[in-house]
C-alpha cells in the first residue's frame, strides 16, 4: 500500500437511495412523500441526495435555510419544506422567491408573517405540539393559530404537520394516542396533513395522511428499536470502510490499545485498521462491535483511538495488509453499530468527518 492514498472512505451507492425512496412511497400509497435530506442528507451529501431524488420526491425538508438554498444550487425545483421554519422575519422573501414552505411553530412568527406586508403567495406549514413537548403549538392553540394565518393575504395554503416520539416502537400506545391529538387539534380545519416519519411511514398506515416525511429510512436504516422482527427490505446507501495496515501476532495477555481495556485471551493475530474518531468512526463503540475484514464478520478489540482501531483476526487468519475493512454498510446494518456503540444510526452517518470522503460507486450492471 506504500504510496497510495489512506484507505478510509465512505462510499455511495445511489441506486440503493433510489430503491429505498421507492419502498417508502410504496409503504404509503395514498399518499406524497416529502423526502427529509437535512444534515448535508444525513452525511450522504445534500446536494447528491437532491439530484438523486430530484425526479421522484414530492418534496424536499430539511432544517432551515441554509440547508434548503443547496438543493436549488443542485438544481431541484421541488417545493421545500423548512421544519424549523424561519428564525428570522428577514427570511420571509427568500422563501416566497425560493418557494420554501416554513414551520410556523410559535406565536412570533405569525406575528412576523402578519407584518411581512403584502407580497407574492406563501405556503405554510402549522406544527401542532400532540404530545413530543418540543416545537409547535399545543392543541387548543391550534385553531386560533389558523384563524390569524387564514386571515393574511399573503399565505396560499396552510397545512398541518406534527411529530411522532415513539414510532420506532411498534408496540407503544403513544402514537395512536399522539394521532388522536393530532386529528382533534386539527378537527374541521382545511388543508394537507403529514405525521409519519420513517417509522410512521413503514409500521404505522394511520399516521399516512396526506404526506409522509420519510429520513433515516432514506438512507438504509430500520427506524425501529424492535430489530427481532423482519427488517425492511433497506438498502444501506453508506458503506463505512478502510484497511488493515498491520497485522501481528500477539501473545496471551497482551494488552490492546489506551487503557488496556482488552487482553489477549490466548495467543492470536491482531490487525490494526486506518479509522478511528477523526474520520468520525464511534469512539465509545465498545470491545466486540462487529466489522467485516476480508468480507468476514470479526469484532474490534480494544479503545477507538482517533486514526486506528485494533480488530480480532482470529476469525480470519489469512487476512494481510491490504485487506479490506466494512465498519458499517454492506453486510453490517449501521443500527447495529449503533446499538453497540449506545447510540443511533443517524448519529453514526452524520458524524463521518471529511477525512472519510464521499466516493460515489457506479451503479450494478
Amino acid at each position: 500500500m506504500r504510496g497510495e492514498a489512506r484507505p478510509t472512505r465512505a462510499r455511495i451507492r445511489l441506486e440503493a437511495l433510489r430503491h429505498n425512496y421507492r419502498l417508502l412511497r410504496s409503504s404509503a400509497p395514498g399518499a406524497r412523500v416529502m423526502a427529509v435530506i437535512k444534515a448535508d442528507g444525513y452525511g450522504h451529501g445534500i446536494d447528491r441526495v437532491a439530484r438523486t431524488l430530484a425526479g421522484e420526491a414530492d418534496c424536499f425538508a430539511v432544517s432551515g435555510v441554509d440547508e434548503a438554498m443547496p438543493i436549488r444550487a443542485a438544481g431541484a425545483t421541488q417545493p421545500v419544506v423548512l421544519l424549523g421554519g424561519f428564525f428570522a422575519a428577514a427570511e420571509i422573501p427568500l422563501h416566497v422567491r425560493e418557494g420554501f414552505q416554513p414551520v410556523v411553530h410559535s406565536w412570533w412568527q405569525v406575528e412576523a408573517l402578519a407584518s411581512a406586508g403584502p407580497h407574492e403567495s406563501l405556503d405554510v406549514w402549522i406544527k401542532v405540539d400532540s404530545g413530543m413537548h418540543r416545537l409547535g403549538f399545543l392543541p387548543g392553540e391550534v385553531a386560533e393559530v389558523h384563524r390569524r394565518l387564514t386571515a393574511l393575504p399573503n399565505l396560499r395554503q396552510i397545512g398541518f404537520l406534527t411529530h411522532l416520539a415513539e414510532a420506532d416502537d411498534r408496540d407503544s400506545p403513544r402514537t395512536l394516542e399522539q394521532l388522536r391529538v393530532f386529528d382533534q387539534a386539527c378537527a374541521g380545519l382545511p388543508g394537507p396533513r403529514s405525521a409519519a416519519n420513517s417509522a410512521g411511514t413503514l409500521g404505522w398506515p394511520a399516521a399516512h395522511y396526506d404526506w409522509v416525511r420519510p429520513g433515516i429510512s432514506l438512507y438504509g436504516a430500520s427506524p425501529f428499536i424492535d430489530q427481532g422482527r423482519p427488517r425492511p427490505d433497506l438498502r444501506p446507501v453508506m458503506t463505512l470502510e478502510s484497511g488493515l495496515i498491520s497485522v501481528k501476532r500477539l501473545p496471551a495477555g497482551a494488552p490492546i490499545g489506551y487503557g488496556s481495556t482488552w487482553r489477549c485471551p490466548e495467543a492470536m493475530p491482531v490487525g490494526v485498521v486506518a479509522i478511528g474518531y477523526g474520520d468520525g468512526y464511534p469512539r465509545h463503540a465498545p470491545s466486540g462491535t462487529p466489522v467485516r475484514v476480508d468480507g468476514v464478520e470479526s469484532q474490534l478489540l480494544g479503545r477507538v483511538s482517533m486514526d486506528l482501531i485494533t480488530v480480532d483476526l482470529r476469525p480470519c487468519p489469512e487476512a494481510r495488509p491490504g485487506a479490506p475493512v466494512v465498519l458499517w454498510g454492506d453486510g453490517l446494518p449501521a443500527e447495529t453499530i449503533a446499538e453497540r456503540a449506545g447510540t443511533i444510526a443517524y448519529e453514526l452517518y452524520c458524524q463521518v468527518t471529511p477525512r472519510a470522503p464521499r466516493q460515489v460507486v457506479a451503479p450494478t450492471r
